[in-house]
C-alpha cells in the first residue's frame, strides 16, 4: 500500500532504522520509543491488524519476532522484553506491527500501559470466558 508508512519503511522507500529483515517481514527502530533500542516488527504484505494475517504466514512472522526478542536482549544487554501487539485503538499506524520493547530490572516501567479491573465475581468472570469459548468452539 504506497501511502503506508510502515509498507514504506519495509520497501526501503522511506527511511527507516532497519534493524533487519526476511522476505516477508521488517524490523526497525520506533521513532518514539519506550525505551531506546524498542523495534517495530512488521509483515511487509499490509494487513491492519493480527486477523488479517494470513494463516500460512503466521509461523514465519513470528519466528522473526522470536529472532528480534532474542537479539534485542543480547545486543542490549537487555534483561528481557516485553512484546505486544495493538488491534485498531492505539495503533498508531494502521499496519500489523509488533513492539518488542527491551526491559531492565528496575527500568521504571510498571506492569502493563492500561489500568487493570477485577471481575466483580467468579461468575461474571465465567461469562466472559464463556462468550469467547463460544465463538471459538462455532
Amino acid at each position: 500500500m504506497s501511502d503506508c508508512l510502515f509498507c514504506s519503511i519495509a520497501s526501503g522507500a522511506a527511511p527507516g532504522f532497519l534493524v533487519a529483515s526476511t522476505d516477508t517481514a521488517a524490523a526497525f527502530l520506533d521513532v518514539r520509543p519506550v525505551f531506546k533500542g524498542h523495534v517495530l516488527v512488521v509483515p511487509k504484505t499490509h494487513v491492519v491488524t493480527l486477523t488479517d494475517l494470513d494463516p500460512a504466514d503466521i509461523p514465519g512472522y513470528f519466528g522473526f519476532v522470536q529472532k528480534i526478542a532474542a537479539a534485542v536482549e543480547t545486543g542490549l544487554s537487555a534483561g528481557g522484553t516485553f512484546v505486544a501487539i495493538n488491534n485498531r485503538v492505539s495503533q498508531s499506524v494502521a499496519h500489523l506491527h509488533t513492539h518488542v520493547v527491551p526491559r531492565t530490572k528496575g527500568d521504571g516501567l510498571k506492569g502493563f500501559f492500561w489500568p487493570r479491573t477485577k471481575y466483580a465475581s467468579d461468575d461474571e468472570a465465567l461469562s466472559y470466558a464463556e462468550k469467547v469459548s463460544a465463538v471459538m468452539s462455532s
